[in-house]
């Protein structure tokens, strides 16, 4: 079996035979791309058509891990090449001036939340504002539909061809995100008993499974009404204030990924434990790039304010730690 760097090599070379003849005369260029909590090898292929100034980037890494899967060059080659014509076909479908237009992007603009210290070199390139251990981020919808969200990241490139500085941004999106993908708050219960329903289970059995229990006791789940990047709908006040008046406490946000955070009762826990559970989830049942943070943040229901709660050692979340710097202790001279 190939090693990465090798197997990088080959598909640069070998991509181009796994496609169509009319994409043939592509430019196939691998570079690294930034995404969220690490960064990919991207295998970019430029179609050399008239208005065709925007192609689907493959990521190598994903390729890999078929290719370690399945032990088979090709199948993974064939596989990776499907993908490649099937996001083409879709992208016919995307109007592409109209993502590089002001007036037509405006209500398009959206928050999404990352974590700051795993995401620096990112973040240097694109209009960002800083929440807490996190950081606000803008991203342009291009679809929204039954199957989910297709949006593309604001850098620094995209808001100055649009002309928007990180302020206007930043309004657009405070409209745009609550419009487009309204916050949800949801008891646990909630949530699980529409799974099991839509699982086929009878709504009573469902009711009988989970039983009762007071709306304190409970973990509520934040989100959208897409649960596609619904942890920024902790940023909307509004919905953490109903939730602490309804529990007749401050809340202490667990952020499970960037796709939602759980909230409970201050009465629940304290702030430290809670925040190692969710470290440990982290490493163990989250992928990387859905990780949002280790930290656990505190409600104030009287003031209306969310502050760290904690603020564990480890701040980043692929489990590097940085080595202590050394400290020299003074020896005596005689």
């Amino acid at each position: 079996m190939m090693e990465y760097e090798i197997f990088k090599g080959v598909v640069g070379e070998k991509f181009k035979e796994f496609l169509p003849e009319k994409y043939q005369d592509a430019q196939v260029e691998i570079r690294p791309v930034d995404k969220v909590n690490r960064t990919l090898d991207g295998l970019s292929i430029r179609v050399n058509e008239p208005g065709m100034n925007i192609s689907p980037t493959i990521y190598v890494n994903h390729m890999y891990e078929d290719y370690v899967t399945t032990e088979n060059l090709n199948a993974t080659l064939e596989r990776a090449a499907e993908g490649f014509i099937k996001a083409m076909e879709q992208k016919e479908s995307i109007n592409v001036s109209e993502l590089t237009n002001a007036e037509c992007a405006k209500d398009k603009i959206v928050f999404q939340l990352i974590n700051t210290e795993q995401n620096k070199e990112m973040l240097a390139n694109m209009p960002h504002r800083e929440f807490k251990d996190l950081s606000v981020i803008y991203r342009m919808v291009v679809k929204i539909d039954g199957e989910g969200i297709a949006s593309t990241p604001v850098h620094n490139g995209l808001a100055d061809t649009l002309g928007f500085t990180e302020e206007q941004l930043f309004k657009l999106a405070a409209e745009n995100t609550k419009r487009l993908l309204p916050p949800v708050v949801k008891s646990m219960n909630d949530v699980m008993r529409e799974i099991f329903m839509k699982d086929g289970m009878p709504p009573e059995i469902a009711d009988m499974m989970l039983g009762e229990m007071p709306p304190e006791q409970q973990m509520y789940v934040i989100s959208n009404n897409k649960g596609i990047n619904g942890a920024v709908s902790m940023l909307y006040e509004d919905g953490l204030h109903d939730l602490a008046e309804k529990l007749g406490s401050d809340l202490y946000i667990m952020p499970s990924s960037i796709h939602e955070v759980i909230a409970v009762s201050t009465d629940m826990g304290n702030p430290n434990e809670l925040a190692a559970m969710v470290a440990e989830i982290n490493m163990d049942q989250v992928a990387l790039d859905e990780r949002l943070s280790n930290q656990v943040y505190h409600y104030d229901k009287d003031l209306r304010k969310v502050t760290l709660a904690t603020d564990t050692p480890n701040k980043r979340l692929d489990g590097i730690v940085a080595e202590a710097p050394m400290v020299y202790e003074a020896g005596k001279t005689r």
